[in-house]
């Protein structure tokens, strides 16, 4: 392919993991392309987004270094200090609360669209070379770098190629690398719900033999569902008449918030683990989820691929600043180890999560309200599960 004057990175993917990456890069002084196959929406308070993030503060500390994390949290970010987990069948709680780990609160429920709205807003003035709406449509690669060939003709030159263009990834796919999946037969049915009583700044969470609930404190009183059904549930709950559907959502939240009311339309989503089976294959890399699709359990997706981005960059500036090679083969591979490692067993634990608290097995209706309570009494491994979600 003919190309264009030559890049240090491209990016494959404008939504918040790629927006981000191209942003980061960008800041740290590298010369970046962001393609994007569809036009990014504008944000509006009024119309809230239902794919909501429960950000974890490191990553917002990642915003907060990117220069958008003040906008962000300016327009609508609802912080959760306390959060309460527990099991249908019985047994004891698990209980985070902020205060108790001397924090002002253990993170903030975001909506994606407001994420992405505002990291687009920075992109321009960082210097990042816009091509929105484009798609990749071919890609060679050799030693020295990457050649992509957009669908509307044109043809960037990198020295390395970052894939954060989701699940369904093209730019994977041209790299030729695998990802290794598995279908959970569930359906995450989001929505914003109203609620008797208020949700005091906590996240709460039900497991249920069908999968978990939980409702996530949200701006204006509201709060904001996931609850994981299996497939036909799912398709029985979203036909169901706001009603309903209201009775049937206050009593698997067994009423922890009193009455629970729809507050929007609802949708559902398919639930999948997909990991691709390396994250680096010569000069192109892997993040987001086009590296790693997990289970909504634990609100970790987006805070995962925000880990992608910091390792990076946190990798091109340390050789930077001892004047080495940051796009070095040996150095692009370390970063890929050292996330491929966190991301599958990040992957596989919310699996195993899942697949203990989702089902009615005697012996698994036994262990899981126990293990919760033992958890509970337990302050240091208390500490321990936070930080390692919170990233800190």
């Amino acid at each position: 392919m003919k190309s264009r004057a030559r890049l240090d990175v491209a990016v494959a993917g404008g939504g918040v993991v790629g927006a981000a990456c191209a942003l980061a890069l960008a800041q740290a002084g590298l010369e970046v392309a962001l393609v994007e196959p569809r036009p990014v929406a504008r944000w509006l308070a009024e119309r809230p987004d239902l794919r909501v993030y429960a950000l974890a503060p490191d990553n917002a500390g990642l915003l907060d270094r990117l220069g958008v994390w003040p906008q962000v949290a300016a327009a609508r970010a609802q912080p959760y200090r306390r959060m309460r987990v527990w099991d249908a069948a019985g047994g004891g709680e698990l209980a985070f609360d902020a205060a108790a780990m001397a924090r002002g609160e253990l993170g903030w429920i975001v909506e994606n669209d407001l994420l992405v709205d505002r990291l687009w807003s920075a992109l321009a003035a960082a210097g990042v070379q816009l091509h929105c709406p484009a798609r990749v449509e071919a890609m060679e690669q050799d030693a020295a770098g990457v050649r992509l060939r957009l669908e509307d003709g044109a043809r960037l030159d990198a020295r390395i190629a970052v894939a954060a263009d989701g699940a369904a990834s093209d730019l994977r796919r041209l790299a030729g690398l695998d990802i290794d999946a598995h279908d959970y037969h569930q359906r995450g049915v989001v929505a914003f719900i109203e609620t008797e009583a208020p949700h005091e700044d906590t996240a709460w969470q039900r497991f249920l033999p069908t999968g978990p609930l939980a409702l996530l404190p949200f701006a204006q009183g509201r709060s904001s569902i996931v609850w994981t059904l299996p497939e036909a549930d799912a398709g029985r709950v979203l036909a169901l008449d706001d009603a309903r559907f209201a009775v049937e959502l206050t009593d698997a939240s067994a009423a922890r918030l009193g009455k629970a009311v729809p507050a929007s339309a609802r949708v559902a989503f398919p639930l999948r683990r997909q990991l691709v089976r390396q994250q680096v294959e010569g000069r192109v890399l892997v993040l987001g989820d086009a590296a790693h699709v997990v289970h909504p359990l634990a609100g970790q997706g987006v805070n995962l691929g925000l880990r992608d981005v910091a390792a990076l960059a946190a990798e091109i500036a340390a050789a930077r600043a001892r004047r080495a090679d940051w796009a070095a083969p040996h150095r692009l591979q370390r970063w890929a180890r050292r996330r491929q490692s966190d991301n599958t067993v990040s992957a596989y634990a919310f699996e195993g999560i899942n697949r203990l608290f989702s089902n009615a097995d005697p012996l698994a209706v036994l262990a899981r309200g126990p293990l919760l309570g033992l958890a509970g009494k337990l302050p240091p491994l208390q500490r321990a599960l936070w930080r390692h979600a919170a990233g800190v």
